[in-house]
């Protein structure tokens, strides 16, 4: 398993991180286009190319979640993107309003790179998974789906947080074949409670 980066995120980090999601949603709201940002303004850890997702919940319900598995931008240029997207560009959700906007809170997660694991059967890729510590990449062929960490949350049992994946991925939930490919990797969750406290 790839481990986080040696330099682990500051809290001044964390809070320029949350801030910059929370502008960047508000910067939508009132012009309807992505915030610029300048990576080189803030410190190195947030130049570094990191993947995120950025989830927003209205009183735990979830309102939107986007993000990417792989790093190709700074993490302060993926979590401006990725609040901007959540609120206005999920598929499921119509966009945030203004109305909306001091109710949102929002989670980010940082993803390690992630690393394929070795199973012989479903059993035992289901004796493998770590509940509460394993984000999970599902592909078969044309199909692929993700599942955060967090998720474990609603779905601790591992056979049935599988199954869910797989449904997620346009498959049957009991469907199963050889040519199935599972990653894993880990995430650093940065909430507004976390940099409260």
């Amino acid at each position: 398993m790839a481990p986080m980066p040696s330099t682990e995120l500051s809290l001044d980090d964390k809070k320029a991180l949350m801030a910059i999601a929370r502008q960047s949603i508000n910067h939508g709201l009132a012009t309807h286009t992505l915030l610029s940002v300048n990576p080189a303004d803030y410190s190195d850890n947030l130049q570094q190319q990191r993947a995120t997702f950025v989830t927003l919940t209205i009183q735990q319900q979830l309102r939107g979640c986007i993000g990417t598995l792989d790093a190709y931008q700074s993490l302060l240029e993926d979590v401006t993107e990725h609040a901007y997207a959540a609120a206005f560009k999920d598929p499921r959700f119509p966009p945030v309003t203004p109305a909306e906007f001091e109710q949102l809170e929002i989670h980010i997660s940082i993803l390690t790179p992630s690393a394929p694991v070795h199973f012989t059967s479903e059993q035992d890729l289901i004796q493998q998974l770590r509940p509460g510590i394993d984000g999970l990449i599902l592909e078969y062929k044309l199909n692929r789906g993700t599942f955060l960490p967090s998720v474990w949350d609603s779905l601790p049992d591992a056979n049935d947080f599988l199954k869910h994946l797989k449904r997620k991925a346009g498959l049957d939930q009991n469907f199963w074949d050889d040519a199935i490919t599972i990653s894993r990797y880990e995430t650093q969750s940065i909430s507004e409670q976390d940099i409260m406290n």
